[in-house]
């Protein structure tokens, strides 16, 4: 039965939009086997009847219009072991975030299950936590062994995009649940977003429904839907942004095995037990790979431009050619992987896109050179090879990227180009309007491209040509005219500039760390958790296209093929797992043994509070993050929860202690108002005692 519960009227701050109000609101029982659907038709009813009013988040974080959340918290805390809760709780706040009918009261109840997501999180132990990010939403229309008859008929049918396909295949109206070029039915993202919607007020509990508006999330794990749902705040927590360097890390894996019936689950690494190979993997060993493939790059079109041979290819070149062509397939599978909505989140995707179509623009006017000797063909394909340095010398040091500082400031750097492109067209605007001015009034001593360079040279500072030429435009109109535009341009326009800017900086830096965990969580889930099981560091995935890729055409259902991309994928990168088991030898020397490395939470189940204890349909147990050695024996459940509400974006350990330190001082706070309770009651005694003695007497 659900438990319903009166929310008491609070105290409002002067000029609130909240009211003290009493609502009777059922808060939802999730139980342990409910299907991914139900559980958001649950959750979305407890939001549709709990937040009303359109809220900020900061007033759901702090004020008395949250306390719904922290009711809901604590129930789901006691009685909630389902593992779609996390995901479930993200879903909803997509689907709320794109409520455009009632856009204000929509926000609200996104920002509030993104809150009540995170606090949910910090109750439970860091393992758990894990289980909970990293549960995949099922496909409830086929079975675990109806996949694996699909895999053994079609080796590559899980090797398909890895980051939300299902999801962002419904932007372009594609099946989200088949690949690319299917016939299946399609599902529409808005249409989706109404279904949902309907969840809310449908009695229906049919969960085989066939037009499932939920079915778009089947495959995805939490931390891949609070990307699609643009869920900063959840992803910059500590105990989300410690999951995801743990897969950064390689301690959290989703590939154990490099066999033909491998199959992708996530899990805790543990060396005596998985594949070295499924290292290769691992997002960090991935980006050292690519400042390695960037660094030879360098040195290859350094040799080009130096030698600069004109009437044949030279060895450096032929290599060059082979590099570009490796870098422009690797980019073409990871926008395949990522789709084309995530890989743009990336500014360094668009560096690498400006690379090869200087390459490619490059090799073609190379080749028009060599096959009709024409020097300045020749001449032009090397100053435009010549540009590449541009983009590649900072393609190579985007590492930099991922360190908090330099990455934090890339964010800012984003919106303030934004808003210099927006300030830039009132000042096109107003350098036209003079530019034709003066041309007409000067047409006699000044010709249009003139009059262009003079006035360009006055908005980029140099006044004086303004005063020397403004009694040669015209005797009367000239000078002016002129002193307008240089204090227009000079001060108006450039101190209006330098103050937008600058105010933008302010305003995005405060939440510029929410931005740069943001990019760096998506990379690490671009990164890792693809669904291809081989996965080729250029330039050896030419030899995978050459050797491999024209057989899945002839024989699509080549039993072969996946085993061959395998072998191949060894024998080519044996040495690069070499160094990589070296150096985990060397950082992880005597600490082997522990898979859960960094994590901390009991491994063993320790019981549990009593099903009486916590209200009808609670369980006993908690969902298991998979282990290699312990298979299922290491359940992750906790043996005390935090009860403090977490009400900070990101806790640093600084703020940790903070808040431990007024958990204390509320303890303390508590004890002192009991004893004072307790001493009035006293003196009421004594007083009342003397009272009788009197009348006694």
């Amino acid at each position: 039965m659900p438990i319903r519960v009166k929310l008491k009227p609070q105290p409002v701050r002067e000029g609130s939009p909240f009211s003290a109000r009493y609502d009777a609101v059922e808060l939802p029982y999730i139980g342990p086997d409910d299907s991914f659907r139900l559980v958001v038709k649950k959750l979305s009813q407890y939001f549709t009847d709990a937040v009303e009013l359109p809220s900020t988040f900061e007033q759901l974080r702090t004020t008395s219009a949250g306390d719904c959340l922290r009711l809901l918290v604590n129930h789901l805390t006691d009685t909630c072991a389902n593992p779609a809760i996390v995901n479930a709780l993200l879903a909803l706040k997509w689907h709320y975030a794109l409520d455009r009918d009632n856009q204000g009261l929509g926000e609200a109840r996104s920002n509030a299950c993104e809150i009540v997501a995170w606090r949910f999180l910090t109750r439970h132990s860091e393992r758990e936590a894990v289980t909970f990010c990293l549960y995949e939403i099922p496909d409830r229309k086929k079975t675990k062994a109806q996949q694996q008859q699909q895999l053994a008929n079609d080796p590559e049918a899980g090797e398909r995009a890895p980051l939300l396909p299902r999801v962002l295949a419904t932007f372009d109206g594609s099946s989200p649940s088949a690949p690319v070029g299917s016939s299946s039915k399609k599902i529409q993202l808005l249409s989706s977003l109404s279904r949902l919607t309907n969840l809310s007020f449908d009695d229906d509990d049919d969960d085989d429904e066939e037009d499932d508006p939920t079915a778009a999330f089947e495959g995805l794990n939490a931390l891949e839907i609070a990307a699609v749902a643009n869920a900063k705040r959840f992803l910059s927590q500590h105990v989300v942004q410690k999951i995801i360097s743990g897969i950064w890390n390689g301690d959290i894996v989703f590939w154990d095995t490099m066999a033909v019936n491998s199959s992708k689950h996530p899990h805790f690494y543990n060396p005596t037990t998985s594949d070295p190979y499924s290292r290769l993997r691992v997002p960090k060993y991935l980006k050292c790979w690519e400042v390695l493939f960037f660094g030879v790059f360098l040195c290859l079109y350094y040799s080009v431009l130096i030698v600069r041979d004109e009437t044949r290819l030279t060895g450096p070149e032929i290599a060059l050619f082979f590099w570009i062509a490796a870098f422009f397939y690797d980019e073409l599978s990871e926008w395949a992987d990522a789709g084309a909505i995530f890989y743009a989140t990336d500014i360094w995707n668009l560096f690498d896109m400006i690379m090869i179509l200087i390459g490619i623009i490059f090799a073609v006017l190379r080749i028009i050179g060599i096959l009709q000797p024409e020097t300045r063909c020749n001449d032009l394909a090397f100053d435009v090879l010549a540009l590449e340095a541009l983009f590649m010398i900072p393609r190579i040091c985007s590492i930099l990227s991922l360190s908090p500082y330099w990455g934090t400031l890339i964010p800012c750097l984003k919106e303030m180009g934004k808003d210099f492109i927006k300030f830039m067209v009132l000042i096109i605007i107003v350098y036209l309007g003079f530019l034709t001015t003066f041309s007409l009034v000067g047409r006699d001593s000044f010709s249009l491209s003139k009059m262009t360079g003079i006035l360009t040279k006055i908005f980029y500072g140099s006044s004086y040509v303004g005063f020397e030429v403004m009694d040669q435009i015209d005797p009367i109109f000239g000078p002016p005219l002129m002193v307008i535009f240089i204090t227009l341009s000079s001060f108006l326009l450039m101190g209006s500039l330098t103050g937008m800017l600058s105010n933008s900086f302010s305003r995005v830096v405060t939440h510029a760390k929410e931005e740069y965990l943001y990019v760096y969580s998506v990379y690490v889930l671009e990164a890792s958790t693809s669904n291809r099981l081989t996965h080729f560091y250029p330039p050896f995935n030419l030899l995978s296209l050459v050797l491999f890729r024209p057989w899945r055409y002839i024989f699509p259902r080549y039993h072969k093929y996946r085993a061959g991309r395998i072998w191949l994928l060894k024998v080519t990168h044996a040495p690069i797992v070499a160094v990589i088991k070296f150096y985990e030898w060397l950082k992880y020397k005597g600490d082997d043994d522990d898979e859960f490395r960094g994590f901390k939470g009991p491994k063993e189940p320790k019981g549990r509070r009593r099903r009486s204890d916590i209200g009808p349909g609670a369980v006993t147990g908690r969902p298991a993050l998979s282990s290699p050695r312990r298979s299922g024996a290491a359940r992750l459940l906790p043996t005390s929860r935090m009860r403090g509400e977490d009400d900070v974006d990101a806790p640093s350990s600084v703020e940790v202690q903070v808040m431990e330190l007024q958990q204390k001082i509320d303890q303390l706070t508590a004890v002192v108002l009991a004893m004072r309770e307790s001493q009035i009651v006293n003196d009421e005694n004594e007083t009342a005692a003397d009272g009788n003695n009197v009348g006694s007497l």
